[in-house]
């Protein structure tokens, strides 16, 4: 093969330009000067598959080129997601600190409003008790007697919650 044809084929292989068809192009012209050039410089059907070998090597580097590159973009891709996820595990831990002493507190300052709620409600049981019977004492009879179903009620347990009923109501108010 000439020194000249050899330069041409060579420099094709080499052009490091990152438009992929520029590249194409000088392969194919050099694949042209190749058979329209005189058949007695191409020495066989070697030299051919040499070339076509070189352009598949060339054409494999490339691809592999930008392989890596699409491989490391996505690795660094993956590694500002794992920054940003530490970023905001630290935020929602650091939330999570600030609200777990309130919750404590307002979870105890409900429980003791519970049991003040279970009192009141105890209280307000008892003072509708005294009213029942401060209701049903005005119906009665004055010796505290009354007449249902046939049988006589005493009401000997509550003599003194109907004589002053609100002494009563006052000492249950105390609690």
């Amino acid at each position: 093969m000439s020194p000249v044809l050899s330069e041409i084929l060579r420099s094709g292989f080499t052009i490091n330009s990152s438009l992929r068809r520029r590249t194409h192009l000088v392969q194919s012209l050099s694949v042209v000067f190749l058979y329209c050039g005189n058949s007695s410089q191409i020495g066989s059907e070697e030299d051919l598959m040499d070339l076509k070998k070189r352009k598949r090597m060339q054409s494999n580097r490339e691809s592999a080129r930008k392989s890596r590159m699409r491989k490391q973009k996505h690795l660094d891709d993956l590694t500002d997601q794992i920054n940003q996820m530490k970023k905001d595990n630290a935020q929602i831990l650091a939330t999570i600190n600030m609200t777990t002493p309130q919750y404590v507190k307002v979870e105890a300052e409900n429980s003791v409003l519970r049991a003040q709620m279970s009192e009141l409600n105890q209280r307000l049981d008892y003072l509708n008790e005294i009213i029942n019977l401060m209701s049903y004492n005005s119906t009665t009879t004055s010796n505290n007697h009354c007449m249902s179903g046939g049988g006589v009620f005493e009401f000997d347990y509550h003599h003194d919650l109907m004589n002053n009923p609100w002494s009563a109501a006052a000492e249950m108010l105390q609690y």
